[in-house]
């Protein structure tokens, strides 16, 4: 493995963070310590974990009035204002290198350019893998596969905090389940993060364990739980 995982496990500790001072900076806004992503690449947002008042007030004029902050794995609790949105238990899995380096040459593995993020976007609508905008191909690779020319399944890369890419927006039409499309998408894209010297990671719902366990069979471990949460702003 090309990457020393020790140099990376920290950062992986803020990915919107790091992803947003790093390869992402100028797909996003700061004010002082808050940061988030331009609107229709990504909903996340981010303060430091011992953030103050003035850091959510921050964030609060980045984002406006009554607008929703995904604050991802952040574990800062906001003021009462804040309205919840939502809380899901979540794990964070990086690539632990046990298995052999994937092929990155499958040839029923096509690269998804700008002219394909209206297919890109009914499917998500079809499948419900998570956040995806219309600008959410912008943050890194996305990959597909194609069944008679229709687009039935994709993955890529979102949040990349230094030394690590996150794998993301696996997911397949429920016609084409069962043909091995997720782990083909996802070796792909472990062996192009492999390349760069990079550490593959993701994040999966707590309740979703066949993806936990298709994700294991692939040689990714749990690194730790996260909670997932958002809020509206005052």
């Amino acid at each position: 493995m090309a990457s020393d995982e020790s140099t990376v496990l920290t950062p992986l500790d803020d990915p919107v963070g790091g992803s947003l001072r790093g390869p992402h900076a100028d797909l996003g806004r700061w004010r002082h310590r808050a940061g988030t992503f331009t609107p229709q690449v990504a909903t996340f947002s981010t303060v430091p974990a011992d953030a103050r008042a003035e850091d959510w007030a921050d964030l609060a004029r980045l984002l406006g009035s009554g607008e929703f902050a995904d604050m991802f794995s952040c574990e800062a609790t906001p003021p009462p204002d804040w309205e919840p949105v939502f809380t899901l238990e979540g794990r964070q899995l990086t690539w632990d290198g046990t298995v052999p380096t994937p092929d990155p040459d499958d040839p029923r593995v096509v690269e998804l350019t700008e002219a394909d993020v209206p297919e890109m976007l009914d499917l998500v609508d079809r499948t419900r893998p998570g956040p995806f905008w219309p600008r959410t191909r912008e943050l890194g690779t996305y990959l597909g596969v194609r069944e008679g020319g229709r687009l039935v399944a994709m993955a890529g890369e979102r949040l990349r905090p230094p030394g690590g890419t996150e794998i993301s927006t696996v997911c397949t039409t429920p016609e084409a389940r069962g043909r091995g499309h997720a782990a083909r998408l996802v070796n792909a894209l472990v062996a192009r993060v492999l390349a760069r010297g990079e550490l593959p990671f993701l994040h999966v719902a707590e309740a979703n364990t066949g993806a936990r366990a298709l994700y294991e069979r692939l040689g990714f471990t749990t690194r730790r739980h996260v909670t997932f949460r958002g809020f509206r702003t005052p």
